[in-house]
């Protein structure tokens, strides 16, 4: 749930928000935003289209709350959304302009340029682009130093993350910022370069092209293959990033699993030299108090037992979430 932004520093973080695009993203946006507090007005294709979008917005809210997912109060906050009804109405009076239309250039193109003309001079302008190229959108505005991508994730209403993407002539005031809004508002903030897929995609897609390769070589069904992924690696994610979770292994181990992958796979899956690297010098992990991160006796102990105690309270409440969706189905133990 979104927390409610501070506004002791006037001027300082975005209170009046336009969302430009009233899709999934865009409107689960909007819950966010509307949830925190802010000034919230939202544009779809036409201004008919923008109070259907009021509309399944109320809606969402309201089963939300039905699921207990959000309080009572939830459903009067979104109701302060206002439509507008067209770009420049929409963009008049904003701190902050969020663009969410398809991801389409021809389309980003147009909305960004009538964004960047009708908005006033101090507001940030963001594209919550997934994978078009940063620089190539900000050629669109103007004033590129105020723009930048924010880029969210599918469900933007509970998933913490936030792709921070700057453009070579984004100011560092602008990104700093945009990161200090989203910290506010219970995100979590990374700041990435502009790249194809930035870092989110292009680590998820590889995911599922090896699953998928995993799938045409026989090894094992979809199903089953979600339920290795989910129950193994997957289980350790939500508390560690793939760095941490090497360094806990062991990079000496990774080395020696990825020989045996070129192996079996081809040159494709050999170490990288700066694997390799890292472990010739002796930086195997938290075993040795250096890896990819460094470590005293005493961070490295308070790791590892706070790694136990975070898996063990995962592990239960899978288990309760699990003995709960048998009862609900009827199914005896």
């Amino acid at each position: 749930m979104s927390k409610i932004v501070n506004h002791s520093e006037p001027g300082r973080l975005p209170r009046n928000i336009a969302i430009i695009g009233a899709g999934t993203m865009g409107l689960g946006v909007a819950q966010c935003f509307a949830l925190a507090g802010l000034d919230v007005t939202l544009l779809d294709e036409t201004p008919e289209a923008s109070q259907r979008a009021l509309e399944r917005l109320a809606e969402r809210v309201q089963n939300h709350v039905d699921a207990k997912l959000l309080p009572d109060a939830a459903v009067e906050a979104a109701r302060t959304v206002r439509a507008a009804s067209d770009i420049a109405e929409a963009v008049a009076s904003a701190d902050l302009v969020f663009e969410a239309v398809p991801e389409r250039v021809e389309i980003k193109r147009d909305v960004l340029a009538a964004c960047d003309a009708g908005a006033p001079a101090g507001a940030m302008i963001a594209s919550n682009t997934s994978s078009l190229p940063i620089d190539k959108l900000a050629a669109f505005v103007e004033r590129k130093e105020r723009f930048l991508g924010m880029h969210w994730f599918n469900p933007p209403e509970w998933t913490p993350g936030v792709e921070v993407i700057p453009s070579a002539q984004t100011d560092a005031a602008v990104v700093e910022r945009a990161r200090e809004f989203l910290l506010a508002i219970g995100k979590k903030p990374a700041t990435v370069a502009s790249g194809p897929g930035f870092v989110a995609n292009r680590i998820q897609f590889a995911l599922f092209r090896e699953a998928l390769a995993c799938v045409e070589a026989g090894l094992a069904t979809p199903q089953e293959i979600d339920e290795v992924v989910r129950s193994s690696f997957g289980f350790r994610l939500p508390f560690y990033g793939p760095f941490q979770i090497a360094d806990m292994a062991g990079l000496d181990v990774y080395v020696n699993i990825m020989d045996v992958l070129a192996e079996g796979l081809g040159a494709d899956w050999e170490a990288p030299a700066a694997l390799r690297e890292i472990v010739s010098e002796g930086r195997l992990g938290s075993k040795t108090l250096a890896g990819f991160y460094d470590y005293s006796e005493a961070e490295r102990a308070a790791l590892l037992i706070d790694r136990d105690k975070r898996y063990a309270a995962l592990s239960r409440l899978l288990e309760e979430f699990s003995a709960r969706a048998d009862l609900g189905s009827g199914e005896s133990s």
